[in-house]
């Protein structure tokens, strides 16, 4: 498994599906090739002081590494996003959540349903998008004439 390293790979990831939690918050996307899985962790300045952003940063990598077998795929870039609540919610929650948020993001990419919208809501320039456009509003006091 190797780490995403490049601002450049954690803005690929964030557009792609999430699945959020209580303690973190899971972005996947696929790669076009199908090589290993690459893993991210973040976690911003708001979860705490340095010491609590890395014991979280500690525990989102402990969870991915005992994450059962098949779980994340190859092919597959995930970011794990810590949130405070990681800091005290019990280790077998976050596995079982980690577990779920797994299940949805490749559901939705095997069904396309959810975030992974593959076609627009309407089509450009129906009649159903046209607004009218709005009349000029009367001035309550027009201007005064000059004399």
């Amino acid at each position: 498994m190797e780490r995403l390293k490049r601002r450049t790979d954690f803005r690929a990831a964030a557009s792609g599906t999430r699945a959020p939690g209580s303690a973190f918050v899971l972005q996947a996307r696929p790669r076009a090739d199908q090589g290993g899985v690459r893993v991210g962790f973040t976690v911003s300045r708001q979860v705490g002081n340095a010491v609590e952003r890395n014991r979280v940063r500690r525990r989102l990598r402990e969870l991915v590494r005992l994450a059962r077998v098949g779980s994340l795929h190859a092919g597959h870039d995930y970011v794990l996003v810590g949130r405070r609540a990681a800091l005290k919610a019990p280790f077998d929650e976050m596995m079982k959540e980690l577990d779920l948020a797994l299940n949805r993001i490749h559901i939705r990419d095997r069904l396309g349903t959810g975030a992974a919208r593959k076609q627009p809501l309407h089509e450009a320039g129906s009649p159903a998008t046209v607004r009218p456009v709005p009349q000029a509003k009367a001035r309550r006091n027009p201007p005064i004439p000059e004399r």
